[in-house]
């Protein structure tokens, strides 16, 4: 896609490893302009989303919790069970189909936008850089420069306060997994106490460090298999972040700017090869080029390259949203056959979790028969032996609850009490069925049972019943 080039030697190798093999670390401009305001304002919305969702509460439940060990679930504050994971795989489909979506209308938007590994990098950790270090040419400077007292000082700090935030992000992420409370209370009964927990956030606080210190822009070009997916998912249609060639080439390639010159007449593009788009890329590309996987749409180089026209007088947009119909042919965008089949495709699998989650029951009932356990009879009535499970998904107490038969006359006794399910809770016993022999018609009846409330019906199950009796 986009411009083909007859030297394409820059798709050998990518801009974090050096002709011999090591490792190049990049030094990418600091970013200014619309666009990047723009990141900023939502990268901020979301990062405050994430650092203050773990600790709000609703209806006393945390807002979002994924605590795996002990099966509980909480989305937007709403309790969901293992019995629910379902609803979790249908989610995860959705959201699938969406990113699919997205990437095969605008590209790799996602990773420039939403994507944590981006925010985190960009948004906060190569700012403290920039105020420790300074923009790009200090920070190449500094780098250079032996090991003095200047160096050790700012390497230091900037790695100290990485490091408080690893491990402060470490323990945000640890709240989403073992609740708010359980991390507020580990933290006031001090670290000795809970020598297990302290020895994991370490561990992952020294994970996230190493990422953001050390591997950084490699997680996208990589470890991630988004920007491969990518290379499936686009088409001439996609909308990606792209250099305008038609415009930026033009007949004679591109010129640096002299200030009068008559470049119309000398059949020279709009790019006046500046090189700001290639050092304000923070993975190290040259988007003039052509799409290439690295790229994660980020905008920077919109923005740079705005700047720029504008400085000498050009219209904007050398490097915009574009797709390779639109520069090459001048069609806009088109919602072309693929697009519909993935929007048909993510509405249907949207409306079937939205109805799903409507029709999902407040109390999720499971009768079994015991294993192995033979029915026992009278001369007029068959008993059986099961196992019941109770799960209260609400936030909301259940009082004076019973179990009946609804299908057939018969008799449930409950061993124990039944009585109440509290919030959020799950609840195991033991019940007799006693059935009238006149009652059955076949020797492994169906039965329909119903959990009330006093006397609103607000379950219902099923389970089958052995017997005696030959199928006639």
């Amino acid at each position: 896609m986009m411009k083909e080039f007859n030297n394409e030697k820059f798709r050998d190798s990518i801009g974090t490893i050096t002709e011999e093999g090591t490792r190049n670390f990049l030094h990418p401009k600091k970013p200014k302009g619309k666009f990047y305001k723009y990141r900023s304002i939502l990268s901020y919305f979301l990062l405050t989303t994430l650092v203050v969702s773990p600790f709000l509460k609703v209806n006393g439940n945390q807002f979002l919790l994924f605590n795996v060990l002990k099966g509980k679930y909480n989305i937007f504050g709403q309790p969901f069970w293992p019995q629910d994971f379902y609803l979790l795989v249908i989610s995860m489909l959705v959201s699938v189909v969406l990113v699919i979506l997205f990437t095969v209308i605008f590209g790799r938007i996602f990773c420039g936008w939403i994507c944590p590994q981006t925010i985190f990098m960009e948004m906060v950790f190569r700012k403290i850089e920039y105020l420790i270090e300074g923009d790009r040419s200090k920070q190449i400077k500094l780098e250079k420069q032996a090991w003095n007292a200047e160096k050790i000082f700012r390497k230091g700090i900037k790695w100290l306060i990485f490091y408080f935030l690893s491990f402060a992000i470490a323990n945000v992420f640890l709240a989403y997994f073992i609740g708010s409370d359980d991390l507020l209370k580990y933290i006031f009964e001090g670290p000795a106490n809970h020598l297990d927990i302290i020895v994991k956030l370490l561990i992952f606080s020294g994970v996230f460090f190493f990422v953001f210190a050390w591997f950084r822009e490699q997680v996208c070009i990589i470890a991630c298999p988004y920007g491969r997916l990518q290379g499936v998912l686009l088409d001439d249609n996609s909308v990606v972040v792209a250099y305008n060639y038609k415009r930026g080439e033009a007949e004679n390639g591109r010129s640096k700017f002299r200030k009068g010159e008559l470049r119309a007449e000398k059949a020279y593009g709009d790019c006046i090869d500046c090189k700001q788009c290639v050092k304000v890329c923070p993975t190290g590309i040259d988007i003039r080029n052509g799409t290439q996987l690295e790229c994660i749409n980020c905008t920077a180089c919109i923005d740079a390259c705005d700047v720029i026209m504008e400085n000498v007088g050009f219209e904007k947009g050398l490097i915009s949203y574009y797709s390779e119909n639109n520069i090459a042919k001048g069609e806009k965008f088109l919602f072309n056959t693929r697009i519909k089949i993935y929007v048909a495709l993510f509405t249907f699998m949207f409306g079937a979790l939205i109805t799903l989650l409507l029709l999902r029951s407040d109390i999720e009932a499971t009768i079994l028969k015991i294993p192995g356990q033979m029915f026992t009879t009278t001369d007029t009535s068959v008993t059986n032996v099961y196992t019941f499970t109770l799960v209260n998904k609400t936030v909301n107490d259940y009082r004076n609850l019973n179990i009946k038969l609804l299908s057939v006359k018969g008799d449930i006794k409950v061993v124990g009490n039944l009585v109440s399910l509290e919030k959020e809770s799950l609840k195991e016993g033991t019940i007799f069925i006693t059935i009238d022999k006149a009652n059955l018609k076949t020797d492994r009846e169906a039965l329909k049972i119903g959990i009330f409330q006093g006397t609103k019906l607000i379950e219902t199950t099923t389970t089958n019943f052995p017997s005696p009796l030959k199928l006639k």
